[in-house]
C-alpha cells in the first residue's frame, strides 16, 4: 500500500508533533536563561549571547553525531531486526559518551580564548564562568541524546517531549533560585544559569534512562547492560553517518557563531538585539527540527524496507510540511516584532534594534524550514558527506562574507550581518532538496526498474 502526499502528512505529523514540542522545549531552556538573565541588564544578557553561542556550536556537532542513531535504528527496525538495532544503541551510547568528554575539555580550552575574541572585557568576564559551566553538561546530555534517539528510531515520540516538559519547569525553578538568589542561596546571576542547566541535564537523562528499563516497549533490543564487546564495523558506521552530520551542523551553527563575534564587534547592543532575534528564530527552527527528525524516522524506515515510493513521498510531504509552518512564523515575527523583543529586555535602543531583525528573521523562515527538513530527509536515506560540503560552501563561502560585505563594507550594520543568514540558508535549502529529488529518483529506479518513478 502507498500513501498518498497528504496521508504521508498525517503520519509524519503524529511522529514530529512529540519531537517538536521536545525539540521546542529543549530550545526554551535558552530562552527561559535569556529571558530571566535579561533582567540582570545588558551585559549580562550580552555574556549570555557571547557563551551561549560557543556551547550551541558544541552542541549541535554532539546533536550531529548522535543522530546517526536514529536513521540506523529506524532502518534497522523497517528490517524487523531488534537485535541490530539493539547493538546500534549500546555502541551509540558507547562512542557518545567518549566524546562528551572530548567536549567537556573543549568547551574549557574555549571559553580561555574568549578574551581574544575583541568583544567588551565585561560581556567576557561574565561569560567564561558561564561556559565553563556548561560545559559539563555535555555528558549526560549526549547521554539523552542517545536515548532518545534510540526511541525515536523506533517511532516513539512522547517519552522525551514529556521530560523536556517537565525539564524546563524545574530549569524556571532552578534559574530563580540560584540567579536571584533565594531560599538563603547567594545571587549567582548567569553563573547560576549554568548550573540550573546542567542540573536539567541531569534531570532528563536519569529521567529517560528509568523509563527505557522499566518499559516493556524495549526489553526485546535489549538496549542496556547487554554490552559483548566494541563492534568496529557497527561503530564505524556510526562514525560514517554521524561526524559529517556534526560537521554539518558545526558549519551551520559556526556561522551564526561568526556572526554573534561580528555583532560584538558592533557594541553590547547589536548582541543584545542579535541574541534576542536569534533566540526567538532559534524558536521555530527546533519546530521544525522536530519536522525533520521525524521525516528522518519515516524516510529510513521505508529505505529499510526498500519502499522507494513511500521513501520519496514522506520525504516531499515532510519538507511541504515544514516550508507551510515557517510561513506561519514569519508572519508572526513581523505582525509582533515590536512586542517580542520586550519578553527580553526593556532598554529601548536594543528593542528598536531586535525588532529591524525580526524582518530579516521573517525573511530567511522559509528557506530554514526547508534546509533542516531537507538534511533531515538525506540522512534518512544516510546521504551524509555530499550534504555536509554543501553546507560548507553555502554557510561559510556564501553567508559569511555576504554578511561581513554587507555590514562592514557596505555599511549596513547589524542588518547586513544578517543578510548574510538569507543568503546561507537558502542556497543550502535548495542543494538539499534538489538532492534529494535526484537520489529518490534513483532509488525507485534502482528498486523497481522503472526509469520514471511518476508512472508509479
Amino acid at each position: 500500500m502507498q500513501y498518498s502526499i497528504g496521508q504521508h502528512i498525517r503520519q509524519t505529523s503524529i511522529l514530529a508533533l512529540p519531537v517538536a514540542i521536545g525539540q521546542l522545549g529543549h530550545v526554551m531552556l535558552g530562552v527561559a536563561d535569556s529571558i530571566m538573565v535579561g533582567r540582570l541588564g545588558e551585559v549580562p544578557l550580552a555574556a549570555a549571547s557571547l557563551g551561549h553561542s560557543i556551547f550551541v556550536l558544541l552542541m549541535v556537532f554532539a546533536v550531529g553525531i548522535c543522530g546517526a542513531i536514529t536513521p540506523l535504528t529506524a532502518i534497522a527496525d523497517g528490517r524487523d531486526d531488534p537485535d541490530q538495532a539493539g547493538i546500534v544503541f549500546r555502541q551509540g551510547l558507547l562512542v557518545n559518551t567518549v566524546i562528551a568528554v572530548l567536549l567537556v575539555l573543549v568547551a574549557w580550552v574555549l571559553a580561555d580564548t574568549l578574551s581574544l575574541m575583541k568583544q567588551p572585557p565585561a560581556v567576557v568576564s561574565e561569560a567564561i564562568p558561564y561556559l565553563r559551566i556548561m560545559g559539563f553538561s555535555f555528558i549526560p546530555m549526549m547521554m539523552f541524546f542517545s536515548l532518545r534517539n534510540f526511541i525515536e528510531g523506533l517511532s516513539f515520540t512522547k517519552p522525551a517531549m514529556v521530560i523536556m516538559l517537565l525539564a524546563n519547569l524545574v530549569n524556571v525553578f532552578g534559574n530563580w533560585v540560584l540567579i536571584y538568589g533565594k531560599f538563603g542561596l547567594p545571587a549567582l546571576g548567569l553563573t547560576g544559569a549554568g548550573y540550573s542547566s546542567l542540573m536539567v541535564e541531569l534531570f532528563s537523562v536519569t529521567a529517560l534512562l528509568l523509563y527505557v528499563i522499566r518499559s516493556r516497549h524495549f526489553r526485546r533490543f535489549q538496549p542496556l547492560l547487554r554490552y559483548r564487546g566494541i563492534n568496529r564495523p557497527v561503530i564505524s558506521r556510526l562514525l560514517r553517518l554521524g561526524l559529517p552530520s556534526g560537521m554539518q551542523y558545526l558549519f551551520e551553527a559556526g556561522s551564526f557563531t561568526f556572526s554573534a563575534i561580528m555583532m560584538g564587534w558592533l557594541g553590547a547592543t547589536a548582541l543584545a538585539a542579535h541574541q534576542i532575534a536569534l533566540n526567538l528564530a532559534s524558536v521555530t527552527f527546533m519546530v521544525t527540527l522536530g519536522i525533520a527528525h521525524a521525516a528522518t524516522i519515516r524516510v529510513g524506515n521505508a529505505f529499510g524496507k526498500g519502499n522507494g515510493i513511500a521513501l520519496r513521498r514522506a520525504g516531499f510531504a515532510a519538507v511541504l510540511m515544514g516550508m507551510s509552518l515557517m510561513a506561519v512564523a514569519a508572519l508572526t515575527f513581523i505582525v509582533l516584532r515590536h512586542v517580542l523583543p520586550t519578553l527580553y529586555i526593556d532598554d529601548p535602543a536594543v528593542i528598536a534594534l531586535a525588532s529591524q531583525l525580526l524582518i530579516l528573521a521573517a525573511l530567511f523562515q522559509l528557506s530554514d524550514g526547508m534546509q533542516v527538513v531537507g538534511h533531515g530527509i538525506l540522512r534518512g536515506i544516510t546521504d551524509v558527506t555530499i550534504p555536509m560540503l554543501i553546507a560548507m560552501v553555502a554557510y561559510w563561502g556564501i553567508g559569511i562574507p555576504v554578511g561581513y560585505y554587507l555590514a562592514f563594507v557596505a555599511g549596513w550594520g547589524p542588518e547586513g550581518v544578517w543578510m548574510g543568514f538569507v543568503a546561507g540558508l537558502t542556497t543550502a535549502a535548495l542543494c538539499f532538496v534538489f538532492r534529494f529529488h535526484i537520489l529518490s529518483r534513483r532509488i525507485i529506479t534502482t528498486i523497481t526498474g522503472f526509469r520514471d518513478p511518476e508512472r508509479l
